[in-house]
């Protein structure tokens, strides 16, 4: 980690400890578009700032909590920043019939967000219904198996036999 331009800026090795990704996978992001590009040192080297490690978190927090692939977190990338430009421009605008349109412009990239949200939650539900259906059917087995198999009832059997 090094002071830059009055910035504190982070080596790639640095932001890998600090996200828990590889330097391959950070430059990969980078690559295509899931992260900005850091600026570059007069020698090349990537100069990451604590929002590129932010950015990350997020981006490792859409991967592994929503299980959103990578198409899906560059499409909330892109919402995401669209809202964050709204939020900033809003407090701007003096005119209310442009607020307005502003306040709708937000409400309409917050319900594509909601509705991809909605579509992943809609089939992580109906996945674990499957699972569940699933596993009813493989506790029936076990339990008829156990139930044909006992030990118990097996030698009731044959004690019948003997008399």
């Amino acid at each position: 980690m090094t002071s830059y331009k009055d910035v504190t800026s982070y080596k790639i090795d640095d932001v890998a400890r600090e996200t828990g990704l590889t330097k391959r996978t950070i430059r990969y992001y980078e690559e295509i578009g899931l992260m900005p590009a850091p600026e570059r040192s007069e020698g090349g080297t990537r100069r990451y700032t604590q929002e590129h490690i932010e950015h990350l978190r997020r981006v490792i927090e859409a991967r592994d909590v929503l299980g959103f692939s990578l198409q899906e977190i560059q499409e909330y990338i892109v919402y995401a920043q669209e809202l964050t430009g709204h939020r900033q421009l809003y407090p701007q605008i003096q005119e209310p019939e442009l607020k307005l349109a502003k306040l709708r412009e937000m409400d309409g990239a917050l319900d594509a967000q909601l509705r991809a949200l909605q579509e992943k939650i809609d089939k992580i539900l109906s996945m674990k219904q499957e699972l569940e259906q699933f596993r009813d059917r493989v506790s029936a087995g076990i339990a008829r198996l156990e139930a044909e198999h006992d030990p118990q009832s097996t030698k009731n059997d044959m004690e019948g036999t003997r008399k």
